[in-house]
């Protein structure tokens, strides 16, 4: 009998190919990360050599958020016209020669014009990594799939805190740049030749027997492919939309949350050296802060998908919201109170906190990752993870574009700038009140069908 690919994978155990596709597109989401992440990391010796104070230099911080944002939308188009991989290493060639371009900045303008571009680059990655991985999976690991795939980039950023520092010492901020975009660039050989597109994206454009031929790779035997069939079709009408009424109020909650998520998140992986130098720390003490947010943040999000699994996504995002608020508050407080002469134990507390506000605000991001997977119908799922990717780039602009302005605004005092963050943090429980297809815990687990509010496609 006839079945699409993505009945026929869920029948299979899971082989060597998917997971070295997964791997693979881990790879280039941590390359991603550590790009994005590393301007943010020796922002304090860039503004420094550029002469700039620190809301100027924020016009450089948020260009490449700025491109990611507009990389996702065209990145995923891209993806679907022309496929996943030569999508990915297009993109993975782009912020990789991006960066290195960026080393010969010699301004915040200049900067700011390499750092979109590789932006473009940035964004495109993520969309069709997450595509790339999921769509090769077997429906009972697709979820696990997008959550873990979402720590690449916290892991990147960890990556390039803990290597930046000898980096600089040794090459200085130029030479960096032009070290982790070269390492980028030799990506492109697992790219090209590990990755494959999925056979439902072949069949999608007729390609029969490319699409037999590569699942293969996966399925045992002869199985007759057919292409995919969305719920819409299923149901004798046209394709659901990511803006279509019936998903106003995912969209709603997806978009606020995800983008008042980011905005902490972005908050604090990029502005944290800069103010923690400020305070007295060192540059590799708070390079180190940096890099203990990444690996939280790595833990948060794994741990994102057993709390979905056990609480469901509505109780996990209350209890983000709540956590995060109080955790901000409590560091902005110990920062305040910070003596000029602080001891190692109230560094090590303030490092805490920092790795404990990542852990939360991670495990926000990855959970609302997990309900765009599951509660957008499948006729544009990809679409609703470009959406998601989109707004939640507003929050890492705003961050990274003001949040310089808001701590030179404090003239010493950080209020400003985490009064701003703690607001975000009760923002982000709009996901909890205002998203009406939530994931609910496993002993309540309702087909897929229900949660994406459409009709199941016949025969699946």
């Amino acid at each position: 009998m006839a079945v699409p690919f993505s009945e026929a994978v869920s029948r299979a155990p899971l082989r060597p190919f998917q997971i070295a596709t997964v791997a693979v597109c881990m790879l280039v989401l941590i390359c991603d990360g550590i790009d994005m992440q590393l301007l943010g990391i020796v922002a304090p010796v860039v503004i420094e050599d550029f002469g700039v104070d620190r809301g100027t230099f924020g016009i450089a911080m948020s260009a490449a958020l700025v491109g990611m944002g507009l990389g996702a939308w065209t990145g995923g188009w891209l993806g679907d016209a022309i496929g996943r991989r030569y999508s990915l290493a297009v993109a993975a060639v782009s912020f990789g020669l991006a960066t290195i371009a960026a080393s010969r900045a010699d301004g915040v303008w200049m900067m700011a014009f390499w750092r979109l571009l590789g932006g473009l680059g940035f964004g495109a990655a993520y969309a069709n990594a997450l595509a790339m991985g999921s769509e090769w999976l077997p429906e009972r690991w697709r979820a696990v799939a997008i959550t873990t795939l979402s720590v690449g980039t916290p892991a990147g950023g960890a990556i390039a805190a803990a290597i930046a520092p000898a980096a600089l010492d040794s090459f200085g901020w130029r030479g960096t740049f032009v070290l982790f975009g070269v390492a980028t660039l030799l990506l492109l050989v697992l790219i090209l030749g590990v990755l494959r597109d999925s056979p439902s994206f072949l069949l999608s454009k007729g390609r029969r027997a490319a699409a037999h031929e590569a699942a293969g790779k996966v399925l045992r035997g002869q199985v007759d492919l057919i292409p995919e069939r969305d719920a819409g079709d299923a149901a004798g009408g046209g394709s659901i939309g990511v803006l279509h009424r019936s998903n106003l109020r995912l969209n709603l909650g997806v978009g606020i949350s995800f983008a008042a998520s980011t905005l902490v998140a972005y908050g604090i992986l990029n502005w944290s050296t800069t103010f923690l130098t400020a305070a007295g720390f060192a540059l590799e003490q708070a390079a180190y802060a940096v890099s203990v947010a990444g690996i939280t943040s790595i833990l948060g999000a794994i741990g994102a998908g057993l709390l979905t699994r056990h609480f469901g996504s509505r109780i996990v995002m209350a209890g983000v919201s709540v956590l995060l608020f109080a955790v901000l508050v409590s560091l902005a407080a110990v920062l305040e109170a910070m003596p000029t002469a602080a001891g190692e134990a109230y560094r090590i507390m303030v490092i805490a906190l920092i790795g404990a506000a990542a852990a939360v605000f991670s495990t926000g991001i990855a959970t609302i990752y997990v309900v765009i997977a599951l509660g957008y119908p499948q006729s544009c799922r990809s679409a609703g993870i470009g959406f998601g990717i989109f707004m939640g780039r507003i929050g890492a602009i705003l961050a990274s574009g003001f949040g310089g302005a808001l701590i030179d605004w404090g003239e010493g005092s950080l209020i400003p700038f985490f009064a701003v963050l703690s607001a975000s943090a009760i923002l982000v429980s709009t996901a909890a009140f205002v998203i009406n297809r939530h994931v609910p815990p496993a002993r309540q687990s309702a087909p897929v069908a229900e949660l994406s509010g459409v009709p199941p496609v016949a025969g699946r």
